[in-house]
């Protein structure tokens, strides 16, 4: 018995002294997981203009950032998500991307400043159907590892019925559109008319004219007008653009004027103030009328844009051709057929600013038919009834050459391309580098509207042609393609119901819902 007493002591000290080590008097704490959220609230198309777009304001008790993805249909590829990097703890956090008429899910992540997880949320938002007169989008080729980034940005001009607004939108690599505008109950937007369509601005925002209202808007992507700009004694029409140093150049037409849409004037960003104007009609050629005999519309400027390399503006006049000016509103050079080019309206022969075309081996093409635009070269085409000009990383300058009806007067298949000069200022030579379209004649031809754009981080261009009409049915096409290979990397059909005098949208842009 001693010695079974002594065994069972023995084991008890045993026992005790290893409860100590573990402490039992101080058990281990159990993680226990605390809301710091206090309150949270979800406003769906908060200003009335943007449907598939909601704002959720959180309160936490803890300075946090928010991780927010809302849930795509088909993957993570479909997903939107964006991190705030904001530490607050009052939180108003915009929603972009949502499907029409779903349940959608929207997941919310607080993270402290270090990126730890804090708490996750679950918010579902039930969106409206969307508007009558949207367009249908079908994919015909995609390759969703190789496509640039973002969704497709249509500035679309297709009506349901006449008395719909223009309405853009945007659509994902599905064909699902994740993004609309809607400004049918707007008291200032609702007959808008904006040419050329809507870009985004350095801040983030969009940016588009209005022909109706005669003002330049800046707008979120919730829908609300942030900023407005007015233009007294000019109309808008067509294009506006951002300069480096956040003044707006400005496409319009001089109010009183006998003819229309040849002016650019410049607008201070800050001051609201037109500080420079381009009257077209002195520093080119009224009377030419070798592309087009209406005396008023005698230009048609359809874009503009900045050259910081050299302090000019670079304008697409669709029936004259691509043309640099200076700030005094001099012509650098002319970029079109040289027939029917004299005298501009203050005296200057426009014949010795004329661009003299080159072939691939960089030696002069002489053949009078070339030059005026008869024929074409092997090596080289000029530009016909042009938009969308844009100026490369490497200073060439490439565009959406139409055609029209009538490229080398009628004397030419109907096609349109993207195509790539450069262009040597002190030498006043053009070569053609590379086009894509060509191939694809009626397919791709659009004699109006239509955009090109570059995208240099991956080589890639998109290509869009905004009025194609085939047996009577309008439609547009978006085609991005690798520019090496010419490969098509991505292409949609835009179709809708009913399309505005036959345009389905001007203008295409690659962009991410948030920036």
């Amino acid at each position: 018995m001693k010695l079974l007493s002594t065994i069972a002591w023995f084991y008890l000290v045993v026992l005790f002294a290893g409860c100590k080590s573990k402490d039992v008097t101080k058990p281990d704490p159990t993680p226990v997981q605390v809301s710091i959220i206090t309150s949270a609230t979800v406003t769906i198309n908060p200003n009335l203009t943007a449907p598939l777009t909601a704002y959720i304001a959180l309160q936490t008790t803890a300075s946090c950032k928010v991780y927010i993805r809302v849930v795509g249909k088909h993957g993570a590829d479909s997903d939107v998500d964006f991190q705030f990097e904001d530490m607050n703890t009052l939180h108003i956090i915009p929603v972009l991307g949502l499907y029409a008429d779903f349940d959608n899910t929207v997941e919310l992540t607080l993270k402290d400043a270090a990126g730890k997880e804090l708490e996750k949320k679950t918010v579902m938002i039930k969106t409206l159907p969307l508007v009558a007169g949207l367009p249908a989008v079908t994919i015909n080729t995609k390759n969703t590892s190789l496509m640039q980034e973002g969704m497709t940005f249509v500035s679309y001009f297709g009506y349901a019925i006449n008395a719909t607004p223009q309405t853009p939108c945007m659509f994902d690599s599905y064909g699902d559109i994740r993004w609309y505008a809607d400004f049918s109950k707007t008291t200032t937007l609702f007959n808008l008319f904006y040419d050329d369509g809507m870009e985004r601005l350095k801040n983030g925002n969009l940016y588009f004219g209005d022909g109706n209202t005669n003002k330049i808007y800046e707008m979120d992507f919730l829908g609300k007008v942030v900023n407005t700009w007015e233009m007294p004694g000019y109309g808008f029409h067509h294009n506006v653009q951002e300069k480096p140093n956040g003044n707006f150049l400005v496409t319009v037409s001089k109010q009183g004027s006998p003819t229309v849409e040849d002016h650019i004037i410049e607008i201070d960003r800050n001051t609201k103030q037109i500080i420079n104007v381009w009257d077209l009609t002195h520093s080119l050629q009224y009377s030419r009328q070798t592309l087009n005999d209406n005396t008023v519309d005698w230009l048609h400027v359809n874009a503009v844009l900045y050259d910081s390399t050299d302090n000019t503006i670079i304008i697409s006049g669709r029936t004259q051709g691509i043309v640099k000016l200076d700030y005094n509103n001099n012509v650098v050079w002319i970029a079109g057929c040289h027939k029917g080019w004299g005298t501009a309206g203050n005296g200057v022969d426009l014949n010795n600013v004329l661009l003299q075309p080159l072939d691939n081996n960089n030696q002069p093409i002489t053949d009078a038919s070339v030059l005026n635009g008869d024929t074409n070269s092997p090596d080289f085409e000029w530009n016909w009834y042009q938009h969308a000009p844009l100026i490369m990383p490497n200073g060439h300058i490439m565009l959406f050459d139409n055609g029209t009806g009538n490229r080398n007067f009628g004397n030419s298949p109907q096609y349109s391309r993207a195509v790539e000069y450069e262009i040597n200022k002190a030498n006043k030579t053009i070569k053609q580098i590379w086009q894509y379209g060509k191939e694809r004649y009626l397919e791709t031809f659009s004699p109006i509207c239509s955009d090109v754009d570059f995208y240099p981080d991956n080589n890639h261009v998109i290509f869009s042609s905004g009025v194609i009409s085939n047996n009577s049915v309008a439609y547009g096409k978006v085609v991005e393609l690798d520019y090496t290979s010419k490969n098509v990397i991505f292409e949609a059909t835009i179709t809708p119901p009913k399309a505005f005098y036959g345009i389905t949208f001007h203008r295409t842009e690659r962009m991410k819902l948030y920036q």
